[in-house]
């Protein structure tokens, strides 16, 4: 009898040192804990200088000031220098060299390299459709 009860201490003793401290053997188990969900990237924010429209910075052409004085297309848009942003539209690109919005935003004359070199680029984009013509069948 006593080889019984020391046998049913030692198996009472197992038991407790395989459970943690505090817990029953009948004790439901906690869900696995859930991932996050992936955070959504930030993506960085620029303003037309001409319709103050805020699109996202690959949206909108980048013209770029350099330290030497040209003012020159930046695709990139990590050309050093002070930088200003154009919506890819006939309707923005025309009064910013008409009216010389880019040359107030740069605090400078356009020479007349730039300026071809602007017009250039202007002429290659596409014509826009007017209001009036796509509203009629």
């Amino acid at each position: 009898m006593a080889k019984t009860a020391k046998a049913a201490v030692t198996a009472n003793n197992n038991t407790a040192a395989a459970s943690p401290a505090g817990a029953s053997a009948s004790a439901p188990r906690q869900p696995p804990k859930r991932k996050a969900p992936p955070r959504q990237r930030h993506t960085p924010m620029r303003t037309c200088i001409i319709c103050r429209q805020v699109r996202p910075k690959r949206e909108l052409i980048r013209v770029a000031r350099t330290p030497d004085g040209h003012v020159l297309l930046d695709p990139t848009g990590k050309k050093s220098g002070r930088g200003a942003y154009l919506c890819a539209r006939r309707s923005c690109w025309e009064p910013a060299l008409r009216k010389g919005k880019l040359e107030r935003e740069f605090e400078t004359t356009l020479t007349p390299e730039d300026r071809a070199a602007l017009d250039a680029y202007v002429a290659s984009l596409p014509a826009e459709v007017k209001e009036q013509q796509r509203s009629q069948p």
